[in-house]
């Protein structure tokens, strides 16, 4: 049998309390807190942790990462509290970014003139590429 435990102390004491929404309701001997089954909700892939992570510090906004990944902009936010994330302060540079394929970012690199006065990262995204370009601001 899976034996619940109280999700305040630990404690595998409890008693039945009742049903709330078709789901039966506890209460803790130990400590009071009522509680209900665990949920099983959705865990999303590390892939796309890492990745929602290395976009922040590389710039892109809450949103964007959203757009690109398509995962939500306060998971993003969340992870960034919880892995204690900071960017790097430099109001030098500004970053903007491309979506392409492989042919697409061939074409980006034969043409010189796209890396002159910046510095570049391209990471993969799925069957895609992201370019991130950092250029100074101008006076």
């Amino acid at each position: 049998m899976n034996e619940k435990i109280c999700p305040n102390c630990s404690s595998s004491t409890y008693v039945k309390s009742g049903i709330i929404n078709n789901r039966q309701r506890y209460k803790c001997k130990n400590c009071g807190y009522y509680f209900t089954v665990n949920k099983m909700g959705k865990k999303i892939d590390d892939y796309y942790v890492n990745k929602a992570l290395q976009l922040y510090l590389e710039g892109l906004t809450y949103r964007e990462i959203e757009r690109i990944l398509g995962v939500s902009h306060v998971s993003v936010m969340n992870w960034v509290k919880k892995y204690n994330i900071r960017r790097p302060y430099n109001t030098n540079y500004h970053s903007t970014y491309k979506i392409l394929n492989a042919k697409e970012l061939a074409i980006y690199f034969s043409n010189s003139d796209n890396l002159l006065g910046a510095g570049v990262v391209v990471t993969e995204l799925g069957d895609k590429f992201m370019l991130i370009k950092w250029e100074r601001f101008k006076d």
